[in-house]
């Protein structure tokens, strides 16, 4: 399959230098596509290559994934929300952006969202709603952990060559072709000096938070958000996987967009831009075009 010509530039945002990867032609509209925890940029190639419109698509790799600059030391998340902002005023400061996230970039966009109404005119959420609440977890336990983890580098997790690294993409997820999986372990992994392959991610993503998640925090700035906001939600996915199984807390969570729309993805697991792209960039569209 032939795929849609990406480029990709280098820009400074917070001290850090940025990858930011373009599709479409400048004069197109913007949209902006947030990828999701370990993970980068090109994950959403197969979508792009299924929009029917002229676009022009922005997807930043966040800092410490893809070619983005690496801390090489844990991460503070709410650095994104931040980056996200400097982001938006550097490709959109004159006008309120359309963002596309997946999973952990649905989080940090609808949490921007909330929390910066006005500069967000839609909002797509990528089979995203929240984490549930941590059963026996605490700050003392946390904080300990996470400095236990200091004192020791984490490990990447290698792989062999590149076609066992696809292999392994297939094995995670039985949905994946091998065509796909092999662009996606090509383009989202890092070749190492012993010709071993990892995933194109700072390894120290890996290491917990020693911050308690608080879902209602979340759910907070939810109901902050005026722009229109579509939630596609996969079959198979962690939304469904998490909430599924309690309708009222899945409603709850919904209802907390004052302008929202579910729509479920079909035959797909959590990374729905790799299972259903077709499906998922057509309910894009529709959303994005709609009066």
């Amino acid at each position: 399959m032939k795929h849609r010509p990406s480029r990709t530039e280098r820009i400074p945002v917070r001290g850090l230098r940025y990858n930011i990867r373009h599709w479409g032609n400048e004069g197109s509209p913007v949209v902006f596509f947030l990828h999701g925890w370990m993970d980068c940029s090109p994950t959403f190639q197969f979508v792009v290559d299924a929009l029917q419109q002229d676009w022009h698509v922005i997807a930043p790799d966040w800092r410490g994934y893809g070619d983005s600059e690496w801390l090489s030391r844990p991460y503070w998340f709410p650095d994104y929300y931040a980056d996200l902002h400097e982001i938006l005023a550097h490709y959109s400061s004159g006008c309120p952006a359309r963002l596309v996230g997946h999973s952990m970039g649905a989080n940090i966009a609808a949490i921007y969202a909330g929390a910066f109404p006005k500069r967000v005119s839609q909002l797509v959420m990528l089979d995203f709603l929240g984490l549930k609440p941590p059963i026996d977890d605490d700050s003392p336990t946390l904080i300990n952990r996470w400095v236990r983890h200091l004192g020791r580098k984490p490990a990447g997790g290698a792989y062999a060559s590149i076609e066992a690294f696809a292999r392994r993409f297939i094995e995670m997820n039985p949905r994946l072709c091998e065509s796909r999986a092999v662009f996606l372990a090509e383009n989202l992994c890092r070749c190492l000096a012993d010709g071993t392959v990892e995933m194109n991610c700072d390894p120290w993503h890996r290491v917990p938070s020693p911050m308690v998640y608080h879902a209602e925090d979340n759910l907070a700035c939810w109901r902050r958000i005026e722009a229109p906001v579509l939630l596609a939600i996969a079959s198979h996915g962690f939304a469904n996987q998490r909430f599924g199984n309690d309708p009222e807390e899945f409603k709850r969570r919904t209802n907390c967009f004052r302008n929202g729309q579910v729509v479920p993805i079909a035959d797909a697991g959590h990374n729905v831009q790799h299972d259903q792209p077709e499906c998922v960039a057509q309910v894009i569209e529709a959303f994005l075009c709609r009066e």
